[in-house]
């Protein structure tokens, strides 16, 4: 009779380890790549990052004159005259001072960029953390059905042999019936595990992309930190969910001194010109105007008091997210030192039972034990080999959502060696509120390298 350790060895080491296809065989890091090239989510907050560029650029355009056109024509009677007029106009108004409000405005939308870059950081671990789990979770429901398999293969020969054993008069038909039930609860667990394992297909695709052809045996896990204090220190000061809170603060600052410039006078000028044909009159003039609001029901003031709650509430927010980051470090840290005593318990586990169930197979053959006390040690088995594939997966996923709550959990740093997004390709572009055509081929330039154009 073949024993378990010959067919655990065949149904799943073969299976999953001696894969012949192993050089088209996709890698996490394949999985990550692909993964951060085809995500929507990233291409969103892209877009939602490139229109917070262009309020920085209308914010700019602020500074800049406006010129306008204006061509009316009418029917004219006076005393002197009467006829049809026609009348060209061009005027050019520009701010000259306002006292700080346009430079506030300014400031306040480039730290809105900053924030929202550092968002943008955060989908991309949001992102990378799915496409590990997908990947781990799919290599772990793979080799669950392998085990499955194995032991539907297990049990029947098991069956077999006590049909053989029946048929010489060994044992009772209870005995045939024990393991043909067995066999059939093995079958139903099988067919449970290859649903799983197509519901962790979709999965994959839906993260990474496609589904994959096979899989590469997990890499060597990514160092983390040397202890829980210096993996909080480290999220302290790189996770980008702060960074991103950290600007918004920034622009709170900024908005009160933009609410206290808004009380203040603006000094506009403005020239003019225009032809009024079939009167022969022409026209040139400049103007400088200076306005001061006196009274506007309070709304300025309210204003005011409005960005001072922004800001408190802004800090609030930061420390709150401070906290809630370190404690999410704190719980991922548990969370794999939970993992790693469950892979040593399983460990432990395996080798018990596996001693546990040739010890009782080798008493079934001398009648001092049933085909049920079989059946049982050998689910008990299965049962541990589950566990230490579950604890496995638990410990990897682990690693990877602690390099996340640390804010580690990117392209560069895990170093993938693919080319990434440039938050400041499109800024650089449009920064200065380009609107002559050399300027316009050169962002026409930009949205190519990036693929949106």
């Amino acid at each position: 009779m073949v024993s378990i350790r010959k067919v655990v060895r065949a149904g799943v080491i073969g299976a999953l380890f001696a894969l012949p296809q192993w050089a088209s065989a996709e890698s996490l890091g394949d999985a990550l790549t692909a993964a951060y090239r085809n995500s929507n989510l990233l291409e969103q907050n892209r877009a939602v990052l490139r229109s917070a560029d262009e309020d920085v650029a209308q914010a700019v355009a602020l500074l800049r004159p406006v010129l306008s056109f204006q061509a009316s024509g009418g029917y004219s009677h006076t005393p002197s005259f009467e006829g049809l007029t026609a009348s060209v106009s061009l005027v050019a108004e520009m701010s000259l001072y306002d006292f700080g409000r346009n430079a506030a405005s300014i400031a306040v939308q480039k730290e809105t960029v900053l924030a929202t870059r550092a968002s943008l950081v955060n989908y991309e671990q949001e992102v990378l953390l799915d496409a590990v789990s997908a990947y781990v979770m799919l290599q772990q429901t793979q080799d669950a059905v392998a085990l499955r398999q194995a032991n539907v293969r297990l049990i029947g020969q098991e069956l077999q042999a006590a049909k053989d054993r029946f048929d010489v008069g060994e044992i009772t038909r209870t005995d045939v019936a024990i393991a043909d039930a067995q066999l059939a609860a093995s079958q139903s667990e099988l067919a449970s595990a290859q649903g799983d394992y197509a519901v962790a297909r979709e999965t994959y695709k839906l993260k990474i992309g496609h589904y994959p052809n096979s899989l590469q045996r997990l890499p060597k896990m990514p160092f983390t930190a040397r202890g829980l204090a210096e993996a909080q220190a480290v999220a302290r000061k790189t996770h980008p969910t702060i960074h991103q809170l950290q600007h918004q603060v920034a622009a709170a600052e900024l908005g009160i001194a933009l609410a206290k410039a808004n009380m203040g006078p603006t000094l506009t000028g403005k020239v003019s010109a225009s032809d009024v044909r079939q009167k022969s009159s022409d026209s040139f003039s400049t103007t400088l105007t200076l306005s001061q609001t006196i009274y506007n029901g309070g709304r300025s003031s309210s204003f005011y008091r409005q960005s001072l709650a922004s800001r408190d509430s802004a800090r609030a927010s930061l420390n709150q997210t401070v906290a809630v980051v370190l404690q999410s470090v704190g719980a991922a840290w548990s969370n794999i030192e939970v993992a790693k005593a469950g892979i040593s318990a399983s460990d432990r586990q395996i080798r018990s039972a596996q001693t546990a169930y040739d010890g009782v197979k080798e008493e079934a053959k001398l009648g001092s034990r049933t085909t049920l006390d079989v059946l049982n040690a050998e689910q008990e088995l299965l049962s541990a080999r589950t566990a230490r594939l579950s604890a496995q997966a638990s410990y990897y996923i682990g690693v990877y959502t602690l390099l996340s709550r640390m804010g580690l959990l990117t392209v560069d740093h895990l170093k993938l060696g693919i080319a990434t997004y440039d938050p400041e390709a499109y800024y650089n572009a449009v920064k200065s509120a380009p609107a002559t055509s050399s300027q316009g081929k050169r962002l026409d330039r930009v949205l190519k390298s990036i693929g949106k154009y």
